[in-house]
């Protein structure tokens, strides 16, 4: 409801304008009345009223002098002047001060119901336009949050705008001087891969947010600045130096502290690491983009300096080769696997494996990319040599296929070799084996071992590879490849005809045979033995003891 004041020094005009029309129809109420422009002003004061209908001449303060003061203090407030005298001049003035319409006396019904009208659906605008701003505040506060991350992660992906910084900084509260001394911190998820894979989504973004806060708090605590989530797995930290004029050894000190706690924090609290890289010192909002593609660079590179460290700019120096240098693969690493893989010499692989990582490792420019595609030529020539020799195995096929999509998982140059060097040994292995004929020997001796240390519980498939002097990976894949079963179901099989054998037997109690075998928990024990059988060691010793 609108709230309206009447205003009139003659009591039956303010009579019949109360009483001779249906106010309540255009949804307004008659909140008072006053007999002069005095009298209205107090209750005004008191009140204001949505609508005011005056007369123009009145003892005491007329009409118009009285919507002066109205428009002055309440500018919102609708006035219709209603007047006996068709007077140019005074019709001059109510314009002059905003009236909204001019009504002459005796009232027309009719004419004040369209003038109403007419007033009502402009209050019926204003209102809804008010309450469509007081809206879009309330939703701006709400959303002030990610206005602030907005603006930070454009600061460090397209720079500071040129003009307009200060009012955007003031309107988003951010505490970021345009010339202020800035650092960025990078901080990136290490084993991204398998961080994301091994975990749902809502526990993927609460672990995302865990991480944020760890970085905000901890920034807080040591200088001054903003943790932003710049992609997944990345973090970015605006740092801000606390105090006025140059760098100083403190501050240097506190951005290594609080690098070094955020990746402890992260460690200790969320249980997976991050690589941080540090930036150079920048003057100015507008180095910002500078700033992170610096720390961003820094971060980079634990692909040949490792995870879960601190690296900065100085770091990425290398001392051991000319700047501009930038090394590549020589082909002729090719050759040479090729020649220690025909002559499966696995001394020699590792040789020119460190050779091929080393020369790797100095061209720092190439990035983990390049690195990534030697691996991947390596691969691709050494699968092309099994089939040239007719060595090729649904195993080695399977674990080639595996390395492929692994290889795109790893971060580090050291992870990669480790891949490669497993897969080259593994080949090696299968083309000493395939030419000397001794493969079902081989597969004998592991039978032998496993008949003789079945009962040594803590017994591996690396234990077993060490006596044939194979690698584990390779002596599964020949094992699984000649007698269809792994080591494990073998040693499995041998173990469970073991104690069917001392079941027979009354003698020996049960946790005695499970010990005996090579089991140190009965109820594992039992379960295994049943999946094997069908039935539980008691069941077995029951109908056939």
């Amino acid at each position: 409801m609108y709230k309206l004041l009447i205003v009139d020094d003659e009591p039956t005009v303010r009579f019949g304008l109360r009483s001779y029309f249906n106010w309540s129809s255009y949804g307004i109420e008659i909140m008072g009345e006053a007999d002069d422009g005095d009298v209205a002003l107090r209750i005004i004061e008191k009140d204001p009223p949505d609508l005011i209908l005056t007369d123009v001449r009145m003892p005491g303060m007329d009409g118009i002098s009285l919507s002066r003061h109205i428009h002055a203090a309440y500018p919102q407030a609708k006035i219709i002047f209603v007047s006996g005298h068709d007077d140019a001049d005074y019709l001059k003035s109510a314009l002059k001060v905003s009236a909204v319409d001019y009504i002459f006396k005796p009232v027309n019904l009719e004419e004040l119901s369209t003038v109403i009208q007419r007033v009502v659906s402009r209050l019926d605008a204003e209102r809804a336009e008010q309450r469509f701003r007081v809206d879009m505040q309330s939703k701006l506060k709400e959303g002030m949050p990610l206005l602030r991350e907005k603006f930070l992660l454009s600061l460090i992906s397209t720079g500071a705008p040129k003009k307009g910084l200060s009012e955007r900084l003031r309107f988003l509260g951010l505490s970021l001087p345009a010339d202020g001394v800035y650092w960025v911190l990078v901080i990136s998820v290490d084993d991204l891969a398998e961080v994301t894979g091994s975990r749902s989504e809502p526990d993927l973004q609460l672990l995302w947010y865990s991480v944020l806060n760890i970085c905000q708090e901890l920034i807080d605590r040591h200088l001054s600045g903003y943790a932003i989530e710049h992609r997944t797995g990345e973090f970015v930290g605006i740092l801000r130096e606390n105090t006025e004029g140059g760098i100083t050894e403190d501050h240097a000190e506190a951005l290594l502290e609080l690098a070094g706690d955020i990746l402890a924090n992260v460690e200790k609290w969320l249980k997976i690491s991050v690589t941080i890289g540090i930036s150079e010192r920048v003057a100015g909002l507008m180095d910002l983009l500078h700033s992170y593609r610096q720390a961003r660079e820094a971060a980079d590179h634990k692909w040949y300096l490792g995870k879960n460290r601190i690296i900065t700019m100085d770091s990425l120096e290398s001392p051991d080769t000319e700047a501009g240098s930038f090394s590549r693969y020589d082909p002729v690493y090719n050759e040479k696997l090729v020649s220690v893989l025909k002559a499966a010499d696995s001394e020699q692989l590792r040789e020119v494996l460190d050779r091929l990582f080393a020369d790797l490792n100095r061209g720092r420019r190439d990035g983990l990319k390049y690195g990534r595609n030697v691996c991947l030529q390596i691969v691709l020539a050494v699968g092309q040599l099994l089939l040239e020799l007719n060595t090729q195995s649904p195993e080695l096929e399977a674990a080639e296929s595996r390395l492929w999509e692994t290889l795109f998982e790893k971060e580090t140059l050291g992870e990669m070799r480790t891949l490669i060097e497993d897969h080259l040994l593994a080949v090696c292995g299968r083309i000493r084996e395939k030419r000397s004929g001794k493969v079902a020997n081989l597969i004998e001796r592991v039978r032998g071992i496993i008949r003789q240390r079945y009962a040594d519980g803590g017994l591996t498939v690396a234990d077993i590879g060490k006596e044939v002097f194979l690698t584990p990976t390779y002596v599964s894949l020949l094992f699984k490849q000649e007698t269809g079963q792994t080591i494990n179901e073998f040693l499995t099989q041998i173990r469970v005809d073991k104690a069917k054998e001392l079941l027979r037997n009354p003698q020996y109690k049960f946790y005695d045979i499970c010990y005996a075998i090579g089991y140190t928990d009965p109820s594992y024990f039992t379960k295994l033995f049943k999946k094997a059988t069908g039935v539980t060691p008691s069941v077995y010793r029951d109908s056939h003891a």
